[in-house]
This record gives C-alpha cells, sequence and structure tokens, in this order.
C-alpha cells in the first residue's frame, strides 16, 4: 500500500477530529474499505509514531485531541524522499566526527517517527547499505568538527600543519572556505594568511587547531574556489592537457570498459580484445600510479614521455628485486 493512500486515511482521521466528528476504528474501515485491524494499527501509527494527542472519549465511542489546536506537521515525506534521507546517512558515514554522525541519526529517526507513513529504521537500514573506504587518511576527530565549524561560521583558525614533501611542521593562519572528501581523504581549501593566496590541506596532516585572531577578509569567490579544485584534483585536471593512449590486456579489458575515468574518454577494443583507452591529461603523477596498478596488464602507447617515466619505473622496481 503506497505511503500516499495511507497519508490520505489519516488525513482524513485528522480532519473528523477537527470537525468534533469523534471517528473510530469501525468509521475509518468503512470509509476506505480496509479490515478493522489495518484501521486500529493506522490509529496506533497516528499515537506511537506520529505524536498524535489522541485520546479516546468513550460517551462519544470516538478520539479526540488532548489539545484541539494541535495540527498535522508541516512535513511529511513519501518513501522517494525517506529512501533518500536514509541513502544520505549512510553516505555520511564517511564522516570522522562522531557527534555529527550521531546528531543526524537522531534527527533523521525523528523525521522517519513523524512524518513518514513507512515503516522505516534506520537501524535496520544500517545493515543493509554501508560505505567502504581504502588507502585513504583519516584526520582526527576533534581537527575536523573544529574546522568544520570555522568553516561554517567563517572564521579563521592557527592550525600546525605538517608536510610529508620536505618532513615540516609550519604554523599558520587560514580562512577555510571549502571542505572536500577526495577518494576518501579529507582536504580543506583555504585562504593561507602567509602565502596570500588559496591552498589545499590535507586534514589529516592538521597536527592542531586553535582560534585565530587574524583578520582575514574572503579573498575568494565560490567560482575562484571551484575553479582551483579543477586545477588541483584529479588525474585529469588543469589548464593544460595532453592526449594519454593506453593498451589494455583483454582479460581486464572488461572491467575497465564500467570505469568513467573522464566525460571526454574514448574506448576502443580489437580483434585481439585489447581495449585502447583515451583519455586527456594535466598532470603524469596520478596517472602513473594507476598505470602501475595494473601492472603488466597495460601498457602506455602514448605520449612518448610517459612511456619513457614509466619504463625509468620499472627499472627502478626490477634493481628492488634482483
Amino acid at each position: 500500500m503506497s505511503s500516499k493512500i495511507i497519508y490520505e486515511r489519516i488525513f482524513w482521521f485528522h480532519n473528523r477530529i477537527k470537525d468534533d466528528r469523534f471517528p473510530n476504528t469501525r468509521a475509518l474501515s468503512e470509509q476506505f474499505g480496509v479490515s478493522r485491524k489495518t484501521a486500529q494499527r493506522d490509529i496506533e501509527f497516528m499515537r506511537d509514531r506520529l505524536g498524535f494527542p489522541l485520546r479516546y472519549v468513550p460517551d462519544s465511542r470516538g478520539y479526540a485531541y488532548e489539545d484541539n489546536t494541535w495540527e498535522l506537521p508541516g512535513l511529511w515525506l513519501n518513501e522517494d524522499e525517506l529512501v533518500s534521507l536514509v541513502l544520505s546517512y549512510r553516505l555520511a558515514s564517511a564522516v570522522p566526527d562522531a557527534s555529527v554522525k550521531t546528531a543526524l541519526r537522531t534527527f533523521l529517526n525523528d523525521v522517519i517517527a513523524r512524518h513518514a507513513c513507512a515503516d522505516f529504521n534506520i537501524d535496520e537500514i544500517s545493515e543493509k547499505i554501508s560505505v567502504k573506504n581504502i588507502a585513504y587518511a583519516r584526520p582526527r576527530e576533534s581537527v575536523f568538527h573544529r574546522m568544520l565549524e570555522a568553516l561554517l561560521r567563517s572564521r579563521p583558525l592557527r592550525i600546525e600543519y605538517y608536510s610529508p614533501h620536505n618532513n615540516r611542521s609550519s604554523v599558520r593562519d587560514i580562512l577555510p572556505l571549502h571542505l572536500l572528501n577526495y577518494m576518501g581523504t579529507w582536504h580543506i581549501i583555504a585562504h593561507c594568511h602567509v602565502k596570500k593566496e588559496l591552498r589545499d590541506f590535507v586534514l589529516s596532516r592538521v597536527k592542531s587547531v586553535t582560534a585565530s585572531t587574524a583578520s582575514i577578509a574572503v579573498p575568494a569567490s565560490a567560482k575562484r574556489v571551484k575553479a582551483f579544485i579543477r586545477r588541483t584534483f584529479g588525474i585529469f585536471r588543469g589548464r593544460d592537457t595532453s592526449e594519454v593512449c593506453l593498451s589494455f590486456a583483454g582479460d581486464i579489458a572488461p572491467w575497465i570498459a564500467e570505469q568513467n575515468w573522464h566525460p571526454a574518454q574514448q574506448m576502443t577494443v580489437g580483434k585481439d580484445g585489447r581495449l585502447c583507452l583515451t583519455v586527456p591529461v594535466a598532470d603524469f603523477r596520478e596517472i602513473k600510479r594507476e598505470i602501475l596498478r595494473y601492472g603488466s596488464k597495460v601498457e602506455v602507447l602514448s605520449p612518448a614521455a610517459l612511456r619513457e617515466e614509466i619504463k625509468k619505473e620499472i627499472g627502478m622496481m626490477k634493481t628492488i628485486y634482483t
């Protein structure tokens, strides 16, 4: 039975009470042609799950409200909307902040209990949907919480930041502008008061966070931040790109064919079953890792510069195992 039909029964029952008509199980059953048991379950659902202040009036043999000023909740969810909310909750499992996830769980359980006809439960759905990330850097919960709060309130922070590139830590004032989850790892895009420009900070490398007294005006629009993200993140990001052609062995071609590497990618399959993937690439660093991931199952056909870099990497690997 759809939630819309259930809502019609509940709405009719509510209006009868508001009109002082004292509806009961029998009236609800006869009005909609449902069984007495179904009608009774509807009434119990209204009282126990939706919070209707129902009271049975023996003299009138029907129901009224304890508070006759009570009205139906303004928000009502259909099943698609409810499933979307529950799915969003499970996707939020990647958030490394227990207090945020607890608050979200409490909120959704309340929404489901008060504003949904379908009989869903967050805990039950959680057993059926999950999200797993691997090879990602996890930030401290306290760092994530402080960063998120500063981002939403547009407040500057002073952070101690470790850089693995030079094995050094530095202290700097930043204004958080955008929180990004890239391949499971959380980043904060912020205006750096020291460098006077947009910078990317990996949250797992932030060692401490305190309030900052620095005066940092909002230096970048949302459009500039998005442009920065497009240039900085992804195998194929950047102003200038070159075309990379990779040839995959026939036994893994079906798996590669399922993948979407770039909107402008092109795939062709030869008579021998090998798949040729052509994509625009701005930087060789990430694409090299993807190529090495597939080992002997992939060959770089072009450009020559990338092919040489892979050959050099294979040569250095060979020295380790000989």
